[in-house]
């Protein structure tokens, strides 16, 4: 956990540069929308999950573009197996189908490519699939791609929560020294940095149990546009909404201000 002039002194060097090429290092995605886009067409809830792979290749690009060094979409939740039967299949397929084309486009990109969550539900060939593409995209540095699949976030809590325990329970870890930053380092991606912006499409305004944890201090954007509508100027937008927000971490504007001051001076 960042203390108060960790902070002070980031959101300086922030406010000290051009606010309109403020880029967030990491932007979270909940893909909202696709089912409703096709219902309101006459076409079938699995046509809106294939129109909105084409906006994932739209916000990726865009990413590398702007410079944003990690991108987390929230492909299939833990909650989604509820679903109709035919339309998990197909998202199954989908996932199968967009890496096997999709890997050599983000080599060509510089992505590396990660898939995050509870792989133990996927079938073998897809788990397979999925270290296949991670291993080829294993060396690119450019942009962090991490897709969310089976992906909840108290899934995510619990499990860093079980892990704690066990260590506990074999004299590895002591209670006294459980704090935010022992949870953390044992959640799913402890090696990349928390969202800055946290977006949903789709017209819905809750965060449905996705990175939990990590988007304390996320800033949130909600889009009323459906995902397959969701094109880079939509992204664009966005990212643009960002760099005109001020990040207090808990600390005041005037703070903020005191500080850029007596740094500038």
């Amino acid at each position: 956990m960042r203390d108060a002039l960790q902070v002070t002194s980031e959101i300086t060097a922030i406010d000290q540069g051009d606010r309109s090429r403020r880029v967030p290092e990491h932007v979270a995605i909940i893909m909202d929308g696709n089912g409703r886009w096709a219902n309101q067409r006459g076409l079938p809830r699995t046509a809106g999950h294939r129109a909105g792979a084409k906006s994932v290749r739209a916000v990726v690009e865009e990413s590398v573009r702007h410079g944003v060094r990690v991108l987390t979409l929230f492909a299939f939740s833990s909650e989604n197996w509820r679903r109709p039967p035919g339309e998990v299949m197909v998202l199954m397929e989908l996932f199968m189908s967009t890496l096997q084309v999709e890997v050599q486009r983000l080599v060509e990109h510089e992505v590396r490519l990660r898939i995050i969550g509870d792989l133990s539900a996927f079938s073998e060939r897809l788990r397979a699939q999925f270290k296949e593409a991670e291993a080829a995209t294993q060396h690119n540095r450019r942009l962090t791609l991490q897709v969310a699949a089976n992906y909840g976030g108290r899934w995510d809590i619990t499990q860093a929560v079980r892990a704690i325990a066990r260590e506990v329970a074999e004299g590895r870890l002591t209670p006294d020294a459980i704090d935010e930053a022992a949870v953390a380092a044992r959640l799913s991606f402890p090696d990349v940095p928390d969202p800055d912006l946290f977006i949903r499409t789709g017209g819905e305004k809750r965060i449905s149990n996705f990175l939990l944890w990590q988007s304390a201090y996320a800033e949130l954007y909600f889009s009323d546009l459906m995902w397959p509508e969701f094109d880079a100027a939509a992204y664009g937008a966005a990212l643009s909404d960002f760099a005109r927000r001020q990040r207090r971490f808990g600390l005041t504007s005037e703070q903020i201000a005191a500080s850029a001051d007596a740094v500038g001076g």
